[in-house]
């Protein structure tokens, strides 16, 4: 193209040149980068919630250490054990994807703006993060409950 432009004018200069592709580019860097930004803030928030799911379920059945010593010691069977705590937990979890649910469609009005190539409220992403959230509430209750159901029922009962 240089070599075209000389041929036809040579006093004319050329300071720059860029590809189509290259100023769509520059065009698009600022969304660019609070997509990213807001996906990299998504990410870590999404952590966050599963560790604190994962904290709080398991910090409750710490808490009832004691309780479940008992239930062994007078003859409850593991399984039992476990699905009193699960059970427990799960009544806290149902509560959590409608509360967020709710928030979330709320919240999506604020950023309609920047979402591009998908619609604010996708159904896609308000099924499968409560359904994905909700999975690590049950492990995280299934987990410190399968613990607290071997636990040895003296040991427990002197933990307090």
């Amino acid at each position: 193209v240089r070599q075209v432009v000389a041929e036809l004018d040579p006093g004319l200069a050329i300071t720059s040149m860029r590809t189509m592709h290259e100023v769509r580019a520059a065009s698009l860097a600022r969304e660019r980068f609070l997509t990213t930004l807001l996906l990299v803030f998504a990410g870590v928030g999404l952590a966050l919630a599963i560790v604190g799911v994962y904290g709080v379920m398991g910090q409750m059945v710490r808490r009832r250490v004691r309780e479940l010593g008992i239930r062994i010691a007078l003859g409850a069977r593991a399984s039992d054990v476990r699905w009193l705590v699960g059970r427990n937990g799960l009544r806290l979890v149902a509560a959590g994807p409608a509360i967020g649910i709710a928030t979330a469609l709320l919240a999506t009005r604020a950023m309609e703006a920047m979402l591009f190539g998908v619609a604010a409220r996708d159904p896609l992403t308000f099924v499968s993060v409560p359904v994905f959230l909700v999975i690590t509430a049950v492990v995280a209750r299934w987990v410190p409950a399968t613990f607290a159901s071997r636990a040895d029922p003296a040991t427990a009962l002197r933990s307090e």
